[in-house]
């Protein structure tokens, strides 16, 4: 889905998608065509994690156009629209010990879980922040250039040094207040949320570190 279509559709910006109409783009078209491309992909992976449905629950080709039509029917009325979410739902799906292939209803669960829809824990987090401590200075372009390891540490990252500056917080408060980005960020993806380009950050960018705080002497 391209990006402008995908904002246009999370916004419910009708202007946005009658433009596209009237330039000769179907937007339900478009996103017809989308969600079968990531179901067809979704299907492919659970195939190969459950490959005992090809003998039950797909066992043809009609069954398995049937059960594709009904997830994405499944998603579309219950928020399942970015990629972080289906990712989530694959990790739950590797992990699960069941040999049956999930209920649309049971997968939605899985990409819904906050706890696994990033991917990333608080100590992954942490690393990203010292990364960027030590290396920010060998990047030109500031904090948006910067080869972030996820979409989403460039604002739990910046967001953090940002209080830890201005709230002056000590090292143990500072993790704290990442976990809690974290938390909000996942809850957020978990939604169907996008994770902004960096591009659109702050038009202030720029970190005011005062010389006297402990965090600098801390290298931060």
């Amino acid at each position: 889905m391209t990006a402008q279509l995908m904002t246009a559709i999370s916004n419910r910006d009708g202007d946005a998608l009658a433009r596209m109409a009237t330039a000769g783009t179907d937007p339900q078209r478009l996103l017809d065509v989308e969600a079968e491309r990531l179901v067809d992909s979704l299907f492919r992976q659970l195939k190969q994690i459950f490959p005992a449905s090809t003998q039950t629950n797909l066992r043809t080709d009609a069954e398995e156009k049937t059960a594709k039509r009904q997830w994405i029917a499944a998603f579309a009325e219950n928020g399942i629209r970015t990629r972080e979410q289906l990712s989530a739902g694959v990790r739950h799906a590797r992990a699960s010990e069941s040999p049956f292939w999930p209920s649309p209803g049971q997968f939605i669960k899985w990409c819904k879980d906050s706890g696994t829809v990033l991917g990333i824990k608080l100590a992954d987090v942490m690393g990203e922040f010292q990364r960027y401590n030590r290396e920010k200075g060998l990047h030109t372009g500031g904090a948006e250039r910067f080869p972030w390891s996820h979409p989403v540490m460039y604002w739990i990252v910046t967001d953090t040094r940002r209080a830890m500056y201005q709230r002056q917080l000590s090292e143990a408060e500072t993790e704290k207040y990442a976990a809690k980005k974290l938390e909000d960020w996942a809850l957020k993806v978990a939604a169907g949320e996008q994770i902004p380009s960096p591009a659109l950050a702050l038009e202030n960018n720029q970190e005011v570190i005062p010389t006297n705080h402990a965090s600098r002497q801390r290298g931060y």
